[in-house]
């Protein structure tokens, strides 16, 4: 799975259309192998972030949990010790 694709799922506030569409791009531009497509796949690669995205919303609207929701900072700070630690070999 591609490092650059967050979880989304379970959030306060929950993730924002930039959020998804962010995932979304990352997921086309994994699958394509390429970050810049040609002219020629432009359209091809925009309507898979489009249609990725849209699909993407859908399943976090309809995602049911029990547990309580995250939060963002405490989430990013934890991020942010496992890259220290990650790093610092």
């Amino acid at each position: 799975m591609c490092r650059n694709i967050r979880p989304l799922n379970n959030f306060e506030p929950p993730a924002t259309n930039d959020e998804v569409t962010a995932a979304a791009l990352q997921y086309v531009r994994k699958v394509a192998g390429t970050t810049k497509p040609s002219a020629a796949n432009q359209a091809a690669f925009d309507e898979a972030v489009a249609e990725i995205a849209h699909t993407t919303r859908h399943l976090l609207d309809a995602l049911v949990t029990t547990a309580p929701p995250k939060d963002r900072e405490v989430e990013a700070v934890k991020a942010r010790a496992r890259a220290q630690a990650r790093y610092a070999r």
